[in-house]
């Protein structure tokens, strides 16, 4: 599986989404010493009911926790924006 397909496996499992985007930013960053270990650079814009009543910093927390494992090995940096439906 791709890092990109085992990023939105993770994210539609932990928080179900009614909305997820996700967008490799890696070749941006080309040299990046972070990259260079093999990590990628990702940006993600994720809209969930899970995040209603849910400051911002918890609502990172939560897309954290969901791929945690996977820093920083395929993931070195993961640009969030998370959204309630409302807030779409």
């Amino acid at each position: 599986m791709d890092r990109i397909a085992t990023l939105r496996l993770r994210l539609e499992t932990a928080l179900m989404p009614v909305t997820l985007e996700i967008q490799d930013d890696s070749a941006m960053h080309h040299g990046h010493v972070g990259a260079a270990a093999g990590g990628g650079h990702y940006s993600v814009r994720i809209v969930s009911s899970q995040f209603i009543n849910r400051p911002q910093l918890e609502r990172h927390r939560m897309v954290y926790r969901a791929v945690d494992d996977l820093m920083p090995a395929v993931i070195h940096a993961l640009s969030i924006k998370a959204l309630t439906p409302e807030e779409q």
